[in-house]
């Protein structure tokens, strides 16, 4: 039975602190009562034998004095009545009482009221007797001509099932069902009849399509997915009909249904690998992305996108969709457009490159003049590193983006500028012929940096690219101008003893008249001082991040100013000009110097600054050569080095993808002809309908790990002991959102065991969805209970409980087994991911929560404990492999992984292997875990502990 044709249930409420009635009450109700006790009793009976209980002596009853009445939510008590109470006797044959019941339903599929029938009809469709079907079957027929389209579709649900369990019953329904399809105007009424025919007789239905195949555009869409199903079937079975039914599927991808055009899509796919399909399926799968409003929707469709663009034959066919691709940016939506950007950046090429960095350009001033939304800040950046990363690869178009780009240096957003500045200082280093381009606009827009960390970026940049006496003189005076007037400390103290006098003002407030108790006027008059506070924004920027304290921007300043007086001494011959450069630049810095030291700034210079600032001063004076090379050529020679490591780890994780990608076939492999495929072998192909299905049910099946062990074996807890009256074990299936538990209850005494309850409770971000039903035991009997228990965060839960139950004709208290606690592992939601160094920066300051493990890990090697790590915790490692290659007796590497429901973890491993004390050394050291929530960094912290004694014993 495959998984669309499972059984459907009807559910039932129970109430738990109902205690359940004798047989003679029901009884007495059932015989006199009036319509309402009735039903209540009838209640009570359904719930009494799904409990267990028989009560034959009841059937009569409910047969002469319910069931001919014509209430109607007594007939649908019935409908579950008659579906779960026994209708056979101990040897297998049929109980005499069911004639009549079978009578009193062959009426009903005669009643006038279409509810009573169709209700009727649905109920026949659970039924297993067929010799209760028998006598039903005409007036079962008759329902297929019925005025109301809720009965016929019915009827037809009831002969395929019908059909499919007992076939002798009725023999022609194929050709009855074809019949009635040819002649039906309903949609949901042919949906199920040409469901039955894909099941039941595949060539008639596809007889049927063939001769209303042009008209399928017009059918409503619950039977147009039908008709792609049986399509996808068809031709994956037999691929001769391809030909014959492929144009319906392309008239399908215009349908107004966007659940027919995804899935008429998606079997296009399947189909033809031809470029024109893989066109109109990518093409349709782009208006449904953009026309339709659920995100979640946008999401699944982009998907399925990038599954194709996967496929190298469909990447070509792709690429010329990309500018269509990006229409998708117009969704609000972040997550959204981060899978659009990345999609359309793996789809550039140089036929499109210039066309998608022009749409790019216009998105970025649109977020410029777009009200400042979080998201905007974000989506920003997004477009910077996307055109930064097209920038690298297709230098052409380095020109043109570069003046755009610029012009966000001076944005508040600190982020967004630092992608911008490492963009340039990448641009200006790997392309020459730029560097007037990028000193010229760099100079525009120096003075309107706001942010510290982007005017240190900025002047480093300066002081290495300027080269020419022009580009010198004018950084110079860019300085100067952001510096204010020099000495700082004198003009700050003159500005301090000018402003006392004109500041102080006594002023004489209006005398306001006053009435007094005797009701005569007096005058009130006060002398007020006023003092108008300094304003601070009116200082120079770089003077006012000096006056805030923060003098490390002064140690950037010194830095520059030394690589570009050394550079101006070796451009210009003329020694007093020289020597005047020289000395100012030495007077900026002394007088920053000066300024540190004293008590005017929010917080004083640190030793590291001043040492830096002195050690300029000094090589400034002697200008040695050696002090020359260090400065204006190691420096550019160290970046130079970092960015081809960089570049080389992009290229080789770009070539480890593409040979994932790439489909690699051996000389010697068979080759696979479609049209000489036998049926039988063209049936191992997976059904993509019944893969989703079983998606959408959680029941995937997962691949096994390549160790045996690895199985659902491992995943099984024992919850009771083998000595317990009770026996329990769980299966424990974990979802992307969800638990299953699946307890296996064995009755291990010779008693029947009545109201056997499973009680769960959890700890931790979990809760459960609901309480499973009790069940009766027979003695040495066993059932499956399941239970559904929702996860909200990323920690560690435990779920524990007790088996309570009553034992039948025992007059003591109900019994209890308490169940071992089940402890969900962390590791089923946890996922290596990727983030930028400034990111996990930004991150590991904003994070509260901190975990750190520390103790000694044995005598490994520090890259073995390493990998042991990201095995154990399913992070990845940020840091570069060349970084952590070579024996130096230390290492440190940053970890990052992201849990399912968008939860950040991040950990800095610092370990440590004196090589003096020989191979045999302890590696020590610790594991510093941050998480925004509190069971994030402690489960990981727990994680690593653990994995760490296990390594230890």
């Amino acid at each position: 039975m495959t998984a669309a044709e499972n059984v459907c249930y009807t559910l039932i409420n129970v109430t738990n602190d109902s205690e359940p009635p004798s047989e003679v009450s029901l009884k007495a109700d059932l015989e006199k009562g009036e319509i309402k006790a009735k039903t209540e009793a009838l209640k009570k009976v359904i719930i009494m034998i799904l409990n267990g209980e028989k009560l034959p002596g009841l059937l009569m009853t409910i047969i002469r004095f319910v069931l001919p009445l014509q209430d109607h939510t007594i007939k649908k008590l019935l409908l579950v009545f008659w579906e779960i109470v026994p209708k056979t006797t101990p040897d297998g044959k049929l109980l005499q009482e069911m004639i009549l019941v079978c009578d009193a339903y062959r009426k009903d599929l005669q009643h006038p009221n279409e509810f009573i029938r169709g209700s009727t009809l649905r109920f026949l469709c659970k039924l297993k007797e067929s010799e209760l079907l028998e006598p039903l079957m005409p007036a079962i027929r008759a329902c297929l001509e019925h005025r109301h389209s809720y009965v016929r579709r019915n009827a037809v649900l009831a002969i395929y099932t019908i059909y499919r369990n007992f076939e002798h019953l009725i023999p022609d329904a194929p050709e009855l069902i074809h019949d009635f399809l040819v002649n039906e105007k309903d949609a949901s009424c042919k949906r199920n009849a040409f469901m039955m025919l894909i099941h039941a007789d595949q060539d008639r239905a596809l007889d049927y399509l063939s001769t209303c195949i042009d008209q399928v555009h017009t059918f409503g869409d619950i039977l147009q997915l039908v008709i792609v199903e049986l399509i996808y079937k068809v031709c994956h079975a037999n691929p001769s009909e391809r030909a014959r039914f492929i144009r319906c599927i392309y008239n399908l991808l215009q349908s107004s249904s966007p659940a027919v055009k995804y899935e008429a899509a998606g079997t296009l796919v399947t189909l033809s690998s031809a470029p024109t399909a893989i066109k109109a399926a990518a093409q349709c799968y782009i208006d449904l992305i953009i026309k339709e409003s659920d995100n979640n929707v946008k999401l699944i469709v982009l998907d399925r996108l990038i599954e194709l663009k996967e496929h190298p034959t469909h990447e070509r066919v792709l690429q010329d969709l990309v500018m269509d691709i990006l229409r998708v940016l117009t969704t609000p939506d972040l997550e959204v457009r981060k899978k659009t950007l990345q999609l359309a950046l793996d789809l550039v090429s140089s036929r499109n490159v210039e066309e998608l960095v022009i749409v790019l350009k216009k998105e970025v001033i649109k977020t410029n003049n777009a009200s400042e939304h979080e998201d905007t800040d974000k989506y920003r950046q997004l477009l910077v590193r996307t055109l930064h990363s097209c920038s690298v690869r297709f230098p052409d178009m380095a020109a043109s983006v570069i003046p755009v780009l610029m012009e966000f240096l001076s944005d508040t957003n600190e982020a967004a500028a630092a992608d911008v500045l490492e963009f340039v200082r990448e641009a200006i280093q790997r392309f020459d012929s730029l560097r007037p381009l990028v000193i010229e606009k760099m100079l525009e827009v120096f003075h309107t940096i706001k942010t510290v960390k982007i005017y240190r970026g900025a002047l480093w940049i300066l002081g290495e690219y300027c080269s020419t006496k022009e580009d010198i003189q004018s950084v110079m005076t860019e300085v100067r101008r952001s510096l204010g007037e020099i000495p700082i400390v004198e003009n700050e103290l003159k500005k301090e003893a000018g402003e006392v006098k004109p500041e102080e003002e006594v002023t004489a407030a209006p005398a306001p008249k006053l009435v007094t108790e005797m009701g005569t006027y007096v005058t009130q008059s006060a002398l007020s001082t006023s003092r108008p506070s300094k304003k601070e924004e009116d200082r120079p920027p770089l003077r006012g991040f000096l006056m805030d304290g923060d003098f490390y921007v002064a140690a950037s300043l010194a830095t520059t100013l030394t690589k570009v007086a050394l550079r101006y001494v070796a451009l210009v011959e003329d020694k007093k000009r020289q020597n005047a450069f020289v000395a100012e630049a030495m007077l900026i810095m002394a007088t920053i110097l000066h300024l540190g030291k004293s008590s005017l700034p929010k917080k004083p210079i640190t030793d590291d600054d001043v040492d830096r600032l002195s050690l300029c001063l000094k090589v400034l004076s002697e200008c040695s050569p050696l002090m020359n090379d260090i400065f204006n050529k190691e420096c550019r020679r160290s970046l130079s080095h970092m960015l081809a490591v960089r570049l080389e780890e992009e290229k080789l994780s770009q070539k480890k993808e593409s040979e994932k990608r790439s489909v690699t076939v051996q000389a010697d492999d068979p080759i696979s002809f479609m049209q000489l495929t036998a049926k039988n072998e063209m049936t191992s192909k997976e059904d993509q309908f019944q893969l989703s299905l079983l998606a959408a049910m959680g029941n995937t099946q997962r691949k096994e790990a390549a160790d045996p062990l690895a199985s659902k074996l491992n995943k099984v807890t024992q919850l009771t002991g083998f000595s317990d009256p009770v026996y329990a074990e769980a299966y424990v299936h974990v979802n992307q959102y969800d638990i299953v538990l699946d307890v296996l209850v064995v009755n291990q005494t010779s008693d029947t065991l009545q109201n056997c309850t499973l009680e769960l409770a959890t700890l931790g971000d979990l809760k459960l969805v609901e309480k499973p039903s009790p069940l009766t035991l027979a003695p040495h009997d066993f059932a499956n209970i399941k239970a559904n228990v929702k996860v909200a965060s990323t920690e560690n839960g435990i779920i524990f409980g007790n088996i309570v139950y009553d034992v039948s004709g025992a007059a003591s208290d109900r019994n209890c087994v308490v169940l071992s606690d089940i402890h969900i592992d962390i590791m089923d939601y946890i996922q290596p991911a990727s983030c930028t160094d400034t990111e996990f920066r930004q991150m590991w300051a904003e994070f509260e929560w901190e975990n750190k493990a520390s103790q000694g890990l044995g005598n490994s090697l520090e890259i073995t404990y390493l990998k042991h790590i990201l095995r154990s915790t399913n992070m990845k490692c940020l840091t570069p492999e060349k970084a952590l290659s070579g024996i130096c007796g230390f290492m440190a590497a940053n970890l990052y992984a992201r849990s399912i429901f968008g939860e950040d973890a991040l950990a800095n491993v610092s370990i440590e292997k004196p090589i003096h004390m020989g191979p045999d050394a302890p590696v020590n050291g610790h594991i510093r875990i941050r998480a925004k929530s509190q069971g994030m960094a402690l489960s990981l912290g727990d994680k690593i502990n653990l994995s760490q004694k296990k390594t230890a014993s």
